[in-house]
């Protein structure tokens, strides 16, 4: 879902020839699967495009990545366990420290698979509030690094 939706704020913002956008898995679970259903439909009801397989998150991949996403502690916390060095760790960060509403001690992003429907439009709400800000720091970033 977050892909989804941040890759059109990359798209509308037009810096999708210059910002890749992409999603992994912590855990191979699911790997080669698409979305969930209810995803699907959240995100098209939203006007959202979506095309994603799943697949598990590798450590190689830090090598050619500026910034690595996590919604939710767990996340943050495996992921910065695969980072090989700290200058990778340094990558990972959690979508909703970019949304200036979200509590300090409310970071997280649910995992809705459990649930209702409600749980995955709680999910995109929370993403879509996290998303100008992500967009604000990728911008900035841009600045800093050289051509």
């Amino acid at each position: 879902m977050a892909e989804s939706v941040f890759r059109a704020r990359v798209t509308e913002a037009g810096l999708d020839g210059l910002v890749e956008v992409d999603s992994a898995g912590t855990g191979g679970w699911h790997e080669g699967d698409g979305a969930d259903p209810r995803t699907v439909a959240v995100l098209e009801s939203a006007g959202y495009a979506q095309n994603h397989r799943a697949r598990q998150f590798r450590s190689s991949w830090f090598a050619r990545l500026d910034l690595v996403i996590a919604l939710d502690a767990g996340h943050l916390r495996d992921l910065r366990d695969l980072a090989p060095t700290p200058q990778d760790t340094a990558k990972v960060r959690l979508l909703r420290s970019y949304d200036p509403s979200a509590a300090a001690s409310d970071t997280d992003v649910p995992d809705p698979y459990y649930g209702s429907l409600d749980g995955f439009e709680e999910c995109l709400e929370l993403v879509e509030a996290a998303s100008p800000g992500l967009l604000d720091a990728v911008r900035e970033a841009m600045k800093e690094t050289p051509a």
